[in-house]
């Protein structure tokens, strides 16, 4: 049974991380990370527990309030993926269902008292919020399922009906299951959740997934069995204590931790081994995230994609402006105007080259949208496409960000900061840069358009302005 704890507590610790390392600040990953890694977290407590020797009582009462993360966060994931808005009145109507199934839990967890039978009043409050709040989500998803790409549809389609599943955590320690077979299938519905998370992720970032997925999975288990075998052969041979069961849990888990999170391992052994040379630290880490990004890279990204497609791409790319690592793996890389830019100026056909071409060609683009008046900056709606690309990604305008201040800028960029933070509000904003990343958009769509030679001009194709 440890061993099988082990195991699924190995695998939802992982894709957790993974979903994490992907990108910590999308909403999303982030809850399905939490939940992910809560229910990891409730796995080993269990077997803990059940351990010889433990306080049984303790755990219990710790195990059946942890239990509470993951249902929570799942059912936030779920409502996340068919938000078709980003106001904050989108995202608080997402947190209310959230908000009343915590309550829900809570109030059954603190009527139950411990996670171990027999049952009560309070677990089969908690079995009912749960039972409930998935067929909320069922019902909602599959009436919004045109809103997730059909890659990841499926996935969570099939996580949905399985995620009645989640009461296991209730269902383990109460003994209406066989434990081994409760355990599996909630792990094997949270890992199908979690692979709809990251194919839904890939997807909106253009992104190819199972190279690099495939090869974090593997280096996981291989770390995991290394440091876990250690464990496993102590107990096998002097019997299952709470020390070494401890000892699994926290070496498997560091061992996985370590390697998902690699990158911000090393700059922070960076940081301490090379805290005079902050240029070094800076080309060591780009060169890091760039060597990261590569196997995102998918092998026909653009062929074929249509207009609604390739304008999200080119909002994405828009948004990475200023990350080298993410251009790297944005499809727009395999741009026919790059290759030929890439040919005009003899550069060699390398993914960072490629990367900081679709950068020069974004930023020729946005230049277009400048009025053909004089002046720098301006304020009319003639310049609101422009001001909404230039200023924020080419410039690095943060008007909005917490503590954002305009230390630094020259004196247009100043002008611009001031008129974003009193005159434009953050929603405008957003909607002006979707509206240019479509100008933008059509403008790179026009430069894929092969042309006769004799209509070239310096060896790029013409782009209306």
């Amino acid at each position: 049974m440890v061993a099988m704890s082990a195991l699924v507590f190995g695998l939802s610790w992982w894709l957790g991380l993974y979903l994490l390392a992907r990108n910590p600040r999308k909403p999303v990953l982030v809850l399905a990370a939490i939940g992910l890694i809560g229910y990891s977290v409730v796995v080993a407590l269990d077997a803990i527990r059940v351990t010889p020797g433990s306080d049984a009582e303790l755990l219990g009462r710790i195990e059946v309030f942890t239990a509470i993360i993951p249902s929570v966060s799942w059912l936030l994931v779920l409502l996340e993926l068919t938000n078709t808005g980003d106001r904050w009145r989108d995202r608080a109507a997402m947190a209310v269902p959230g908000a009343v199934l915590a309550v829900a839990l809570l109030v059954g967890a603190s009527l139950a008292g411990t996670i171990a039978g027999p049952a009560q009043l309070g677990h089969w409050i908690m079995f009912c919020a749960n039972g409930t709040a998935a067929i909320g989500a069922a019902i909602l998803l599959f009436r919004r399922r045109a809103s997730i790409p059909g890659s990841a549809r499926g996935v969570v389609l099939v996580a949905t009906m399985f995620f009645t599943l989640g009461d296991a955590q209730l269902i383990i320690p109460l003994g209406i299951l066989p434990s081994w077979l409760a355990l599996a299938s909630t792990g094997f519905d949270l890992v199908l959740l979690g692979l709809g998370v990251a194919l839904w992720d890939a997807f909106d970032e253009g992104q190819a997934l199972r190279g690099d997925m495939l090869r974090s999975f593997v280096a996981s288990i291989l770390v995991g069995a290394l440091f876990g075998a250690q464990a496993m052969i102590g107990i096998a041979v002097v019997g299952q204590s709470v020390a070494l069961v401890v000892l699994l849990f926290t070496s498997v888990g560091l061992a996985i931790c370590i390697q998902v999170q690699s990158g911000p391992f090393a700059d922070f052994l960076d940081r301490l081994a090379f805290s005079r040379s902050p240029q070094l630290r800076h080309e060591r880490s780009e060169l890091r995230s760039t060597e990261a990004a590569l196997p995102l890279k998918s092998a026909s990204p653009i062929d074929g994609v249509d207009d609604e497609t390739f304008t999200r791409l080119t909002r994405r790319a828009l948004s990475h402006y200023g990350d080298l690592a993410k251009l790297v793996a944005s499809p727009l890389t395999s741009l026919p105007a790059i290759d030929e830019r890439l040919t005009d100026r003899g550069a060699s056909d390398q993914p960072v080259e490629r990367a900081n071409e679709l950068r020069a060609v974004l930023a020729e683009s946005i230049s277009r949208l400048k009025p053909r008046d004089d002046g720098d900056f301006g304020t009319t709606d003639q310049w609101r496409y422009y001001n909404a690309l230039y200023f924020p990604y080419v410039m690095g305008v943060r008007a909005y960000a917490q503590g954002a201040t305009a230390a630094g800028l020259d004196p247009v960029s100043r002008q611009a900061w001031q008129w974003l933070v009193t005159e434009v509000p953050q929603r405008s904003l957003h909607n002006w840069q979707n509206a240019a990343a479509k100008l933008i958009a059509a403008d790179l769509r026009a430069q894929t358009v092969p042309v006769p030679n004799d209509v070239r001009t310096n060896g790029s194709s013409p782009v209306p302005r």
